[in-house]
């Protein structure tokens, strides 16, 4: 479904306090190197920056993912309607359905109303769908993918994944290994490198900070020259990961972004296997108790 192994992430592409020109040049250096763009409205003055680096060559005009949603299918094609608007696009290859309310429940029991989503794709608007998860709503892939139906609307879970972060159920995951799900990793670093999410003077969240003192032996002893790498080569040490989702407005990160995604070794089992029992221990401890929006 998708061809290459790093997805470019456009938040940092909405925020205002970074120059303009700044952001269309990394967005246009993205399309260059042939990358397939996520995006979303909710990410500030995001589309309205690509537009404008969409606008130097259309002939250049890369694959995206737009985060659609939410509780109706009327709400959906609204969102996916204004979203190509705003870029000059008239499909989207993949909608990542952010589902809630009564949709999300209908999809959790395979009521038909969710098969209503199905006529957005005939229609030729968008072309797959991969569903949005989070530890709070891990419950409704968990029922469609064990009850054999997920298949019929989505082609991908889509999630942060990343070593600090693995936001499904340990009871989900376990199913997607088992069933090798394809998946898509979001949030490729975490937000930034391992020494400063360590430090305690970040302000990062007190779970971040916590993992990510974890997490530091691993990758110091791992062999990885950065940190990029070590989460590379962690999230696509599972086979049916398809790409990992990366977000940066820096020229020097795209490309570390673009290097690291080229390492096709997974991390040495040891580490991989003591990353893993952290996560299992987080899900527990953690991300299981999470409020929605609190992490």
């Amino acid at each position: 479904m998708i061809p290459t192994p790093y997805i470019f992430g456009t938040t940092r592409l909405g925020d205002e306090s970074i120059p303009r020109e700044v952001r269309v040049d990394v967005a246009g250096r993205a399309i260059d190197a042939d990358l397939w763009i996520h995006t979303s409205d909710q990410y500030g003055s995001a589309l309205s920056v690509l537009n404008e680096a969409l606008d130097l060559d259309r002939d250049r005009t890369p694959k995206m993912i737009f985060k659609i949603g939410w509780e109706s299918v009327s709400q959906i094609r609204e969102q996916i309607e204004r979203q190509l608007s705003a870029v000059g696009m008239a499909s989207m290859a993949v909608g990542q359905l952010c589902l809630g309310g009564a949709l999300a429940e209908a999809f959790a029991v395979n009521d038909p109303a969710w098969r209503e989503l199905l006529a957005l794709r005939d229609e030729g608007i968008v072309d797959r769908f991969v569903l949005e998860t989070w530890p709070w709503t891990s419950s409704v892939p968990l029922a469609a993918i064990s009850g054999g139906w997920a298949g019929e609307l989505i082609d991908a879970l889509i999630f942060y994944l990343n070593p600090l972060q693995r936001f499904l159920s340990n009871e989900l995951w376990d199913v997607v290994i088992e069933k090798e799900f394809p998946l898509i990793g979001m949030r490729t670093v975490c937000g930034g490198s391992i020494e400063r999410l360590a430090d305690p003077a970040s302000t990062a969240p007190e779970y971040l900070k916590s993992r990510a003192v974890a997490v530091q032996p691993l990758y110091t002893n791992s062999g990885c020259e950065t940190w990029t790498e070590f989460c590379f080569r962690f999230t696509h040490g599972y086979p049916n990961v398809l790409a990992t989702v990366g977000s940066t407005s820096r020229i020097e990160n795209l490309n570390e972004f673009i290097a690291s995604a080229q390492t096709e070794s997974a991390l040495p089992v040891d580490v991989r296997t003591a990353v893993e029992s952290l996560q299992r221990e987080w899900w527990d401890d953690h991300d299981r108790f999470a409020a929605p929006w609190s992490m």
